[in-house]
């Protein structure tokens, strides 16, 4: 089966949306993953028509704050990007765990708290029918197989997205990952490194690349886990970092055409 593949513009800035969009749609992508400001995007509406003119969803939005933090203004914020990915017809909106305290050791119950408050944000998007989805990142407040095991554990309304890269990172097999929180997935990164000369706790620091380029792991053993768990979902692949020097959105778009072919040759 081929699954619906997205790109993720999270190295994006300023760009001028509509032409990037169309290089992305040129590449061969079904939709694309949003970081942005609200400010630069502008409206719902204005969004939905550059979209449609270019047959580029915006597949997935992202939280700028996390939702453990209950300052108002984070949690204002973050309610209207719940709102803006509701209005543009997003799938989901991510969300990470934020940074580790920095004054002590990470203990059990900051990681519930965690989990728990990203279940209130779900119940305030549940009024759109919108699904949030927890991406596991390492060098963040959940950064280990079994802090990760431990959040999903207290996660009872929010979903799951699993880069495949960092489970690797964190010695969890990616294949195995999406296998064992099967119920709770809703998303999927793909994304690869070349090196990483630091594997340890809130210290972890990968060369990441286009996927592809480094095969740091078992990408289509990947697809087929999921083909056999009959996920449906999107599957959005990653850019490597830094961008090319002077690059802007419509070349890196341009470029990505590469890392599509790869996903796609991988049988995704």
């Amino acid at each position: 089966m081929a699954f619906k593949l997205a790109y993720c513009a999270l190295r994006w800035r300023e760009p001028d949306l509509e032409p990037a969009l169309e290089a992305l749609k040129e590449a061969g992508w079904d939709g694309w993953e949003c970081r942005l400001p609200i400010e630069w995007l502008g409206t719902p509406t204005r969004i939905r028509r550059i979209c449609d003119n270019t047959g580029m969803p915006l597949i997935c939005f992202s939280a700028q704050g996390v939702p453990q933090d209950p300052d108002q203004a984070n949690q204002e914020r973050c309610k209207r990007r719940m709102d803006f990915a509701a209005e543009v017809g997003a799938d989901c909106l991510l969300y990470m765990s934020g940074r580790k305290p920095e004054d002590r050791a990470v203990t059990d119950e900051d990681i519930i708290k965690s989990a728990e408050a990203a279940d209130v944000w779900q119940d305030y998007s549940s009024q759109y029918g919108l699904e949030l989805t927890y991406h596991i990142h390492t060098n963040t407040l959940v950064d280990s197989i079994d802090e990760w095991k431990l959040y999903m554990a207290y996660l009872k309304k929010a979903k799951l997205c699993i880069d495949v890269s960092h489970a690797e990172l964190w010695n969890y097999d990616p294949v195995q990952s999406l296998d064992d929180f099967s119920d709770q997935l809703n998303y999927v990164h793909l994304q690869d490194y070349s090196s990483c000369t630091v594997r340890e706790y809130g210290k972890y620091n990968p060369t990441w690349v286009a996927v592809g380029e480094a095969e740091c792991l078992d990408f289509k053993g990947c697809r087929e886990i999921l083909e056999r768990n009959s996920y449906s979902r999107w599957v959005t692949s990653c850019p490597g970092t830094p961008p090319y020097q002077g690059e802007d959105a419509v070349s890196e778009a341009k470029r990505s055409a590469k890392m599509y072919e790869y996903c796609r040759s991988q049988g995704f």
